[in-house]
């Protein structure tokens, strides 16, 4: 499987970083498996930090003779919905995950989930408004054990 890493560099050894953020599924290396996706976040990396060229770094993943830990969401879900809250209210939540998968809480669905963290949604509101968005997927690369099945394929400058 192709997986893309967005941002104003290439990164072709990947690593973890933890993150000064409140992310999505938590610390980790994040990719896509949607290229349009990775590309929108390296121009708006470039943007934030005012530094670098966008770029996408192209991996290849066979996860079939891994033995990693997966934790993956099919959907914007109730679970989903409940990981990503507290993966945006506490940091450095444990987790015993090597990768973690689902959608992405992207600049559309913020809003809601933020209403839903300040309590003017309830769970059941949140996923009802979140259902008909079209939602692009993330994989978050928590170990070393998972990096290492990572393969760099290329680097394409946007």
């Amino acid at each position: 499987m192709k997986l893309y890493h967005g941002s104003n560099v290439s990164v072709c050894e990947p690593a973890i970083i933890p993150s000064n953020r409140a992310l999505d599924f938590g610390s980790g290396f994040y990719l896509t498996s949607d290229f349009e996706q990775a590309a929108k976040w390296a121009k708006l990396t470039v943007l934030r930090r005012n530094c670098g060229e966008a770029t996408v770094t192209v991996y290849d993943f066979s996860d079939t003779d891994a033995c990693l830990h997966t934790l993956c969401f099919s959907s914007a879900d109730s679970d989903w919905l409940r990981f990503v809250a507290a993966n945006r209210t506490e940091k450095n939540i444990a987790d015993s995950y090597d990768v973690i998968t689902g959608p992405v809480a992207n600049d559309n669905t913020m809003p809601v989930i933020n209403l839903y963290l300040n309590g003017a949604y309830s769970e059941e509101e949140a996923l009802k408004r979140l259902l008909p968005q079209k939602l692009k997927d993330q994989y978050v690369f928590k170990t070393e054990k998972a990096l290492s099945f990572l393969f760099l394929r290329e680097v394409i400058t946007i």
